[in-house]
């Protein structure tokens, strides 16, 4: 009688996993003699876990992440200009806590995107949420949105995740219209949410991605103000690869002019 009574409290009050453990912890609580109230903080503190896993999982779908790597797998050694004692600052999450940006610069392969998805997957462990979108995708998202007229709408949403990753800004250029929309998602997010940034180019080469010195100005100035820049230096990730598995030839990379 009063297991179906226990059954049905965990059912009105959603505690799933509490009533799939109270057997295991009752058992466990008989054997070691525990007092009633560390029995029920056993069984409370395992529904809050429960929670806060379903949770992850759940953000983690909705971060539309590329892929998840984790920054323990990051190669350091391999990359050493990425700066782990920076990172590890960042692993702590206070730039989220903070609303602070981060800016990965570095030719392709050296890892900004590994990293900041490493970033991404740390702060949904610990109860963040975060939205992932290439430079491209943002791009075509803008553009659809000012057709359909829900553009304003569109911003107000990407404004909701405690961080935004916006990968690859620079391997594609933006006409006015864009880039005054691209700067509206920046200044929206300033001091209000975190965005993690990756890009192929240096900052003085932002205008040419913009179209324009003044509204890459404008860009830089929301996005640097509270802001941790990792410039990487290095070879690529996939040369490395291509080394370790002896398909590299660096002379093939060579240019050789024909008549």
């Amino acid at each position: 009688m009063i297991q179906e009574r226990l059954n049905q409290a965990c059912e009105i009050l959603g505690l799933i996993h509490m009533n799939a453990v109270y057997d295991h912890h009752a058992e466990e609580a008989s054997k070691g003699s525990i007092s009633y109230l560390e029995f029920l903080d056993k069984l409370l503190w395992a529904e809050i876990e429960a929670k806060r896993d379903r949770a992850a999982k759940a953000n983690m779908k909705l971060a539309k992440l590329p892929y998840v790597k984790t920054l323990e797998q990051f190669d350091f050694d391999f990359q050493p200009s990425a700066n782990a004692r920076k990172i590890n600052e960042l692993k702590t999450l206070g730039f989220v806590a903070r609303a602070e940006n981060v800016v990965f610069l570095g030719p392709p392969g050296v890892g900004k995107t590994h990293l900041a998805v490493g970033l991404a997957v740390e702060a949904i462990k610990n109860g963040y949420t975060a939205y992932f979108l290439s430079a491209h995708e943002l791009i075509a998202m803008i553009k659809e949105n000012i057709i359909s007229g829900r553009i304003h709408r569109k911003i107000k949403t990407l404004c909701k995740p405690g961080i935004l990753i916006i990968d690859e800004v620079g391997y594609a250029g933006m006409d006015d219209e864009t880039a005054h929309y691209f700067f509206q998602i920046i200044s929206s997010r300033y001091e209000k949410g975190s965005i993690i940034l990756t890009s192929n180019k240096s900052y003085g080469e932002w205008g040419d991605v913009f179209g324009d010195n003044i509204v890459a100005t404008a860009i830089l100035d929301r996005l640097l103000h509270h802001s941790t820049t990792i410039n990487i230096k290095g070879d690529s990730y996939r040369v490395k690869e291509k080394k370790k598995a002896g398909f590299y030839d660096p002379s093939k990379l060579e240019f050789t002019p024909t008549d």
